[in-house]
């Protein structure tokens, strides 16, 4: 075999082999970095309240804020277990996984990861929240990306009186209730 063959063979031989490592790899990204296998998707591990869950995101565990939303505080009773309760049961809904995708600032204050989690059919739950009336639009610029969606999801859930819209509803919004009662780390 002369020189030129035996180099192109070895470059064809380590292409392949590359391709099968890379596809091999891939096959059981999903079970080692909390994606559920053939979907993509990430494993719900917690939901803390209405607008914080952890997710099992490249084999660690990441506590994400939703952004554009505020739920109400667990300290603000009814609402504040109500509002946690429906996000459970959305994601239950969901096999407890879901998609996530970030906007502009990966991170808040506290270091939780700020993103968008959908159903895995593509629902945006960040919205439905909000549409249900168990959150209020609560944006930070430059994470603005839906602020029209989640406006209009408010301004529905307004109008049919759903949730804390209701009659018995919230009697203060969670931004000014944590204002009063500041956390004490």
């Amino acid at each position: 075999m002369n020189k030129k063959r035996f180099k192109f063979l070895l470059i064809v031989l380590f292409s392949i082999g590359s391709l099968l490592y890379g596809f091999l790899d891939r096959s059981t990204e999903g079970t080692r970095r909390g994606v559920v296998p053939g979907e993509n998707l990430l494993r719900v591990g917690r939901v803390f309240d209405g607008d914080t869950v952890s997710l099992l995101i490249s084999g660690r565990t990441e506590r994400v804020r939703l952004i554009g939303i505020d739920a109400p505080e667990m300290a603000q009773r009814p609402w504040g277990r109500r509002a946690k309760d429906h996000l459970e049961e959305i994601i239950s809904g969901a096999s407890g996984a879901v998609r996530f995708e970030r906007d502009v600032v990966e991170r808040d204050k506290y270091g939780r990861l700020l993103g968008y989690i959908r159903t895995p059919e593509g629902r945006l739950i960040n919205e439905m929240m909000v549409r249900d009336g168990y959150a209020v639009l609560y944006t930070f610029p430059p994470n603005v990306k839906y602020v029209d969606l989640f406006t209009a999801a408010e301004k529905a859930a307004r109008d049919r009186k759903l949730g804390i819209w209701g009659n018995r509803g919230l009697r203060q919004e969670p931004s000014e209730y944590r204002r009063q009662h500041p956390r004490k780390y």
